[in-house]
């Protein structure tokens, strides 16, 4: 009897995307169909009953892929058909597995990550219905030899045991990583869920430490695994994994997130938070060489620490904390090497009231002007060039002190309370009227570089506000480029084309800040007009002295070559980093060897 062929369902708005993933399933044994919208996927589904579908995330102008999962899932005639998300943005895995997702793959998309994940979906279902046909044989096997029950009972008893093996193998295959044997997303979920119920249910026990999440980044995955392929990746997650589990308890609760993250669960020793624990992993990742094909390549993980509270309302929440904190340490050049502590919005640790005091403080500062603006000079690595472009930088006023407090200390409460577009605006406005009111400053500077947030890019009007600006102040629209963070620009593709182009028509310029953090594909990067790309300042500040980093720098600059962009690297702060840069054809250089932030004043820029 001939066994029909699996089905796979590709769903791409795109059909660049599915040709792509067409190829890159072409050796596997199953029938492919193809939808370019989620509507026209849910007809299918319902009509072809498919094995298995890898569906995309953002599909305008029709309905998107969390969407479309939902309805699937809600319709018990495809309800149990296993969703693969396919996405570029991080952020997006949450959402997928909210929405019923059975696992997800990262753009670009690797071959071996796609066929290994659609091979495991698919594995699973097969056992399912083995499992299911292997129930119904077995109750009409019962009704049919009652009468012969001494040799039936040995039957039965070797089917018993052959479905409790795949029920058991199900079972892990639900709550365990196929690559690394640790626990997954899901296992971690359903464990905090559990601990933060016992924890708002029950009184800690006097003497007793609290519980903390840590997560633990690896900084050079991504190095490892596009230089030296995912075969190379799957066997250093390995090895990674290997490595933490021989450091951690019984007791301790390790898992996977994805990607290059890991989790571990683990109880407070003596007081410390998880110091001790924390400090010898670190110390143990400092030891750890990863050898592949002769080449040797040394580790760096980023460790955030999240104590469990009663506050927290879930998973989620948690989760959340703990990628906020991960992300500062990359955002401020935080040392690595050394954990670090969730802090609510960047000074000490907190929770919702020191959350709350930001919101009213950033009201009260947006009120009341107790805002200010400093600058940066970028400085032209090539030789000759005197034009002068600066950046401009938000500090916010403590009314008590009158100190100055640093972005990264505010922007992430701003964000979390959508106060931040108010204080891009305040921004732009202000700028502009400096601008304005000198003529002769207005010759002098050949671009201003103000920051947008995701959440700013995002409001109705933006645009038309600006050119209206421009307009009231005699600025010319040229000298004004909007720095967007690559992760920004992807997460809100539909709104930052539509706004770049409005302004582009215009004349204004932009540039796409923090080059190499996220995942934009060459794709989206010829979608949306930027003029220049800032290399993330993670891989400049320590270029000199990491060959690792170095090496990423040089392949973020030939990819801008390739794209004829010219290139900014910020977080400069020494002589040999600005000289490397400039070898490689760094067209800008921005950071404390050039020039210090200072106040935005007329006569600070008549000297800069």
């Amino acid at each position: 009897m001939t066994t029909a062929l699996p089905k796979i369902l590709l769903v791409d708005d795109t059909p660049q995307n599915i040709g792509l993933l067409e190829d890159t399933l072409e050796h596997v044994e199953a029938e492919l169909l193809a939808a370019t919208s989620g509507e026209r996927a849910l007809e299918l589904a319902g009509r072809m009953k498919p094995d298995l579908i890898l569906l995309d995330v953002m599909m305008p102008p029709g309905i998107d892929g969390f969407e479309t999962c939902r309805r699937l899932k809600a319709d018990a005639a495809t309800a149990d058909i296993p969703v693969i998300f396919v996405t570029a943005r991080s952020d997006d895995v949450a959402a997928g597995f909210a929405a019923g997702g059975a696992d997800y793959i990262t753009k670009p998309i690797q071959a071996d990550e796609v066929r290994a994940r659609v091979d495991h979906q698919l594995e699973r279902r097969a056992l399912l219905g083995s499992l299911r046909e292997l129930n119904r044989e077995l109750e009409q096997r019962v009704r049919e030899r009652t009468a012969e029950l001494t040799r039936a009972n040995l039957q039965l008893r070797q089917e018993v045991r052959e479905r409790r093996y795949m029920q058991d193998r199900l079972g892990y295959l639900a709550s365990h990583d196929f690559v690394t044997r640790l626990h997954n997303r899901q296992a971690l979920d359903a464990e905090v869920s559990e601990r933060l119920a016992r924890l708002q249910g029950e009184p800690m026990p006097p003497g007793r430490g609290g519980t903390v999440l840590m997560l633990i980044d690896i900084d050079q995955f991504r190095l490892v695994n596009d230089s030296c392929g995912c075969i190379a990746g799957d066997e250093l997650l390995r090895q990674f994994a290997d490595l933490l589990a021989g450091l951690v308890g019984r007791e301790d609760f390790l898992a996977r997130l994805g990607a290059d993250q890991f989790a571990l669960l683990t109880e407070e020793r003596g007081g410390d938070a998880g110091a001790g624990l924390a400090r010898q992993i670190l110390a143990a990742i400092g030891r750890f060489v990863f050898s592949w094909n002769g080449q040797d390549f040394r580790l760096q993980a980023t460790l955030a620490i999240v104590p469990l509270e009663p506050a927290l309302p879930s998973f989620d929440a948690l989760m959340q904390r703990a990628d906020e904190t991960a992300l500062r340490v990359r955002r401020e050049g935080g040392e690595r090497g050394v954990p670090h502590w969730y802090r609510a919005g960047g000074l000490a640790r907190g929770g919702p009231h020191e959350d709350a005091g930001w919101a009213l403080t950033l009201m009260d500062a947006l009120r009341h002007d107790r805002l200010c603006i400093h600058f940066q000079r970028l400085q032209p690595l090539a030789p000759g060039e005197r034009t002068l472009r600066i950046e401009a930088l938000v500090r916010l006023i403590d009314a008590t002190s009158g100190a100055l407090i640093e972005p990264g200390r505010f922007i992430a409460p701003a964000e979390r309370f959508q106060l931040v577009g108010q204080i891009d605006r305040w921004m732009l406005r202000h700028v502009l009227a400096l601008l304005g009111a000198e003529p002769a400053l207005r010759q002098r500077i050949d671009q201003v570089t103000l920051n947008l947030s995701a959440v700013t890019l995002r409001e109705p009007g933006l645009a038309e506000e600006v050119i209206a600006l421009l307009a009231r102040h005699q600025v010319r629209p040229e000298q004004l480029c909007f720095e967007i963070t690559e992760t920004a620009s992807i997460a809100s593709l539909a709104q930052a084309r539509q706004f770049m182009q409005q302004l582009r028509a215009h004349g204004c310029r932009f540039s796409l800040d923090d080059f190499g953090s996220g995942y934009a594909s060459f794709a989206h990067l010829r979608e949306l007009p930027f003029d220049t790309l800032k290399i993330d300042g993670l891989f400049v500040r320590h270029m000199d002295q990491d060959a690792d980093s170095r090496a990423m720098v040089r392949s973020m600059v030939e990819m801008a070559r390739q794209l004829d962009k010219p290139v900014v690297a910020e977080f400069v702060e020494s002589e040999p980093v600005a000289r490397l840069l400039a070898e490689l054809g760094v067209q800008w250089a921005q950071g404390y060897h050039f020039h210090r932030p200072e106040p935005l004043t007329v006569e600070a820029l008549a000297e800069a």
